[in-house]
């Protein structure tokens, strides 16, 4: 079932071919909804992280339910405003902005700006002069906290890219104090997404909460406190806690430290996504090669690439009926010339069905997608209320090809 309808009957109502993405908006919707209502009466912003699942329809079921967004280009930010997210529920972030993308956020007049290093404040001041504009930011804190995850998706400790180091907040401070064009409202932290437990995030919070406080101490309140994001899911390994419980937590924190009334921000992405989307996709085959057995699927890395990227794992379920008791254990595997090309080894009926679908495929799916080989991206459908669909279909083969072959070539 999907949605409250089997998943073939709803592809054949909405005609795909395969492969393809399927979404439930309401229970994207729905788990937003939870997320929020852990934090209580406390003021707060859900901002969905843009980049989990840039899909139209999804962001503008999620602002439904209440969330704002968190954007990492002016690309996203347009996505976001075009979605009817308010510009002051909008944050953007990243370690190497563009002055056009700076300037978008400051004439849209976005709730913040994260300066992520200490040569960035000059940046944005600069831009907003040129604007003639006051710039709302805050500063995104490195913590210096190891969080239990992929080392490509922690983010928070000494060695990554992003954030301020602790050892550089003076100096941030003090750039900031000549700096009367920004307008400083809050510090911000991320330390890591897929987090399966809520201890290295409340450890961050615990830190930028006592920085919140140092920094009032001399200079007054701070409107917020950007908790960030990176809950985890459930992708068939376990995870034990849920977005609501980041919410709690971070509430109980709040109050126990003495935050307030500020407002707490957090960026979830594929917490809010990932379970809620599966990737369907045909089978072209199969083979056997030495002792393996092998199942080739018409969905590839090009569609799905956490595997190849991470070593991630995405359960590979049959879709169509079996004929039969029969099982066996094929490793299903994609059409890109790639040996990373792989899903992994899965039990599947013997013979295989036609079609297989692979689970929580809501969140950096479609929107890593990529034309690599010249294969063209996966349609997507969007399941509403009562079961009603829409379909996105855009980037065919012959569109690629076109776009390779139309690039005019200079003179040799």
């Amino acid at each position: 079932m999907f949605a409250g309808e089997p998943l073939v009957d709803l592809l054949g109502r909405a005609g795909c071919p395969t492969p393809c993405y399927v979404y439930d908006l309401g229970a994207m919707a729905a788990e937003a909804r939870a997320l929020a209502a852990g934090f209580e009466d406390a003021p707060h912003l859900v901002a969905y992280a843009v980049k989990a699942n840039s899909a139209g329809p999804v962001v503008r079921a999620l602002a439904a339910a209440g969330c704002g967004c968190e954007v990492g280009s002016a690309a996203e930010l347009e996505l976001a405003l075009a979605s009817g997210v308010a510009p002051r529920a909008i944050l953007l972030s990243g370690v190497a902005k563009s002055d056009a993308e700076i300037d978008r956020a400051i004439g849209a007049d976005i709730l913040a700006i994260q300066l992520d290093s200490v040569s960035e404040v000059a940046r944005v001041r600069a831009r907003a002069v040129a604007a003639g504009r006051r710039a709302r930011v805050t500063l995104r804190v490195n913590p210096d906290v190891e969080a239990d995850t992929h080392a490509h998706i922690a983010t928070g400790h000494g060695e990554a890219k992003f954030g301020i180091a602790l050892d550089d907040l003076p100096e941030a401070w003090a750039e900031l104090a000549r700096a009367p064009e920004l307008a400083l409202c809050g510090l911000g932290g991320h330390v890591g997404s897929q987090l399966v437990s809520t201890d290295a995030y409340l450890r961050a919070a615990e830190r930028l909460f006592e920085l919140v406080r140092e920094r009032e101490r001399e200079h007054g309140p701070l409107e917020l406190v950007d908790l960030g994001g990176g809950f985890g899911i459930d992708y068939g390994q376990g995870c034990p806690v849920r977005p609501a419980d980041f919410a709690r937590g971070i509430r109980l924190l709040a109050a126990r430290m003495g935050m307030g009334r500020r407002r707490l921000v957090v960026e979830p992405g594929r917490a809010l996504v990932g379970p809620f989307g599966v990737l369907v996709a045909g089978v072209l085959g199969t083979k056997r090669s030495y002792a393996q057995r092998w199942l080739m699927i018409d969905a590839g890395m090009n569609d799905l690439l956490r595997p190849a990227l991470y070593g991630a794992r995405h359960r590979v379920e049959a879709l169509d009926t079996a004929t039969g008791n029969a099982r066996a254990t094929y490793r299903v595997v994609g059409p890109v010339c790639e040996s990373a090309d792989d899903f992994g080894a899965f039990e599947l009926p013997d013979p295989p069905p036609e079609r297989v679908l692979l689970r929580d495929a809501g969140a950096y799916g479609y929107t890593m997608a990529s034309h690599y080989n010249g294969r063209a991206l996966p349609a997507e459908i969007f399941v509403g209320r009562g079961g009603t669909l829409s379909v996105g279909r855009t980037g065919s083969a012959a569109d690629w090809v076109r776009s390779r072959v139309d690039v005019p070539s200079p003179p040799l």
